[in-house]
């Protein structure tokens, strides 16, 4: 997967296939989560060999947050985001004028993970993960045998999404139940391979990131099982996150469309592409696709210049995709 190993120096501007004597003017700018980045530049590079270099399009990684910032003063067309449009992002691109269509893209298992060393932790409670992370663990809750008596005498490193990550709010709306509530003496890092790299060299860390970044450093990381609701302790996979077993923890991650940049012929047809071969690439970079219906019916809602949000500005565990596009949307 060399769309993760480009991350790192994508944080400026990555997909750019072609530059120089006779690269085209038309330009699709794309900024924002991590988590998207290898889905949405799998996409860019298809499209653009597609187009034979008379359309560029630049891809970058500031997370949701960041990716929010820039589209809502409108530098970018379209913002990757792995959580929907925040109530105060709303405000901002409606004080600016910023119409945006909100399309999902394809499914992500967040997950957490552990230092191939850690033989003790064969599965995580959420209470046990609300016990690490909560903000009232600052400073107290320092060893994994605090987490949980069976566990050793060994201290416990924790690793995380910055907060302007989107993976940041999901995980702390499904674990600690609030949004952004977090503890705050982790290691934070908006680029999701800094975090894989301090857990793969600490053996007493704990981390969390998108299920691609996991796939692509398996063998020196190891994903732990969630418990769900049901009381079974579930692998992050495919499979468990189509099932729906893999719960709270996998999540809808979305493109965000300016209604003005979907006028230009370059960005209406990178859209189309996305929807129409979105299914594909995210397989290819380890993601769960969305199904052939919901593809289409984002498809349609693209067409119809379907403005808004189905969330209203307030994060949701446990969407259903196929819900949330016969939603009205909310500016």
């Amino acid at each position: 997967m060399k769309y993760l190993k480009l991350a790192a120096a994508a944080a400026g501007v990555a997909g750019a296939l072609a530059s120089g004597p006779g690269i085209a003017d038309s330009l699709v700018k794309i900024d924002g989560s991590s988590t998207v980045f290898p889905i949405t530049e799998a996409v860019a590079e298809d499209f653009q060999k597609a187009r034979k270099g008379q359309v560029r399009v630049t891809v970058g990684i500031s997370g949701t947050g960041g990716g929010f910032k820039k589209f809502c003063r409108g530098e970018i067309d379209i913002s990757d985001a792995s959580r929907p449009i925040l109530k105060k992002e709303m405000e901002a691109c409606r004080a600016a004028g910023i119409k945006y269509i909100e399309l999902p893209v394809a499914f992500d298992a967040l997950t957490v993970v552990v230092n191939p060393k850690n033989n003790a932790v064969k599965a995580l409670t959420l209470a046990e993960l609300k016990s690490m992370w909560e903000p009232a663990a600052q400073g107290k809750v320092t060893n994994w045998k605090q987490v949980n008596p069976a566990w050793p005498e060994q201290a416990l490193k924790l690793y995380g999404p910055g907060a302007d990550s989107g993976t940041f709010d999901y995980f702390t709306e499904a674990v600690v139940g609030k949004s952004k509530s977090s503890r705050g003496d982790f290691t934070a890092s908006e680029d999701d391979n800094v975090l894989v790299q301090g857990v793969a060299r600490d053996a007493g860390a704990l981390g969390y990131f998108g299920f691609a970044y996991y796939i692509e450093n398996k063998d020196k990381l190891k994903a732990v099982p969630i418990v769900n609701k049901a009381g079974k302790a579930v692998e992050p996979t495919m499979e468990n996150v189509i099932n729906g077993s893999y719960e709270p923890l996998s999540r809808p991650i979305f493109i965000y469309v300016s209604a003005k940049s979907a006028e230009k012929p370059e960005v209406r047809e990178f859209v189309e592409f996305y929807l129409k071969n979105g299914g594909k690439l995210a397989r290819e970079v380890k993601y769960v696709p969305l199904n052939d219906g919901d593809y289409r019916h984002a498809l349609d809602n693209f067409g119809k210049r379907k403005t808004g949000t189905a969330f209203g500005g307030e994060a949701e565990v446990g969407v259903k995709v196929e819900d949330l596009l016969k939603r009205d949307p909310k500016e």
